[in-house]
């Protein structure tokens, strides 16, 4: 078993009109035990701009605090909050600059630009980057994620639709991996609003 697949992991991103999902499993396992079903994957930079790490746990954790502190060193000198772009460039340059002794995640980054126009991209444990226009997947669950939202995604969904399309994507998704799961955790970003929804799992 890969290290990567040690605590088993889903994150998927989609882009919508004028708006991006990004969403994430709660399983937080031991291979196929399972310690909680509550762990949060997915986390706010600010209000245009969140990041789902998949991968080892304690990882996770350790690249999201120093992301967060980089990302206010930055609001202190610069006075404004970074723009996606800038910030998967940020969290490319932390993974490269590791890379002999990699952080062993896979981040899927989503945020809004200035003109609203949604920006999604994942990489590897070493900071290269894979932009997309649709969606972008990672964790353990990503071979039935692309299956799934191949076969789901539409362009220029709206919100509500973006809502629906990317949870039963997730859901069934990771009822095909025994190692995530537990329901999911699912963020839609407009330019007015968060919305923050948790999703049952089957076991729930």
């Amino acid at each position: 078993m890969s290290i990567f697949e040690y605590n088993g992991s889903a994150v998927v991103a989609m882009v919508g009109k004028n708006c991006f999902a990004i969403a994430s499993d709660r399983r937080l396992g031991v291979q196929l035990q399972t310690i909680a079903t509550d762990f949060k994957r997915i986390s706010k930079i600010h209000d245009r701009v969140f990041i789902g790490l998949s991968g080892l746990a304690t990882d996770v954790q350790t690249l999201y605090q120093r992301l967060v502190f980089r990302h206010k060193l930055y609001q202190l000198r610069e006075e404004r909050d970074m723009k996606p772009e800038t910030f998967a460039s940020l969290v490319s340059a932390i993974l490269y600059e590791k890379r002999f002794g990699p952080y062993l995640c896979q981040p899927v980054i989503a945020g809004l630009g200035d003109d609203d126009k949604p920006f999604i991209c994942t990489m590897d444990s070493i900071g290269a980057k894979e932009l997309a226009k649709d969606f972008v997947v990672s964790g353990t669950a990503s071979e039935s994620l692309y299956g799934a939202c191949e076969a789901m995604y539409k362009p220029d969904m709206e919100a509500e639709e973006l809502f629906e399309t990317i949870s039963q994507a997730l859901l069934s998704s990771v009822d095909r991996d025994c190692l995530s799961g537990w329901g999911g955790h699912v963020y839609v970003v407009t330019p007015t609003e968060v919305k923050e929804r948790i999703l049952k799992g089957r076991m729930d």
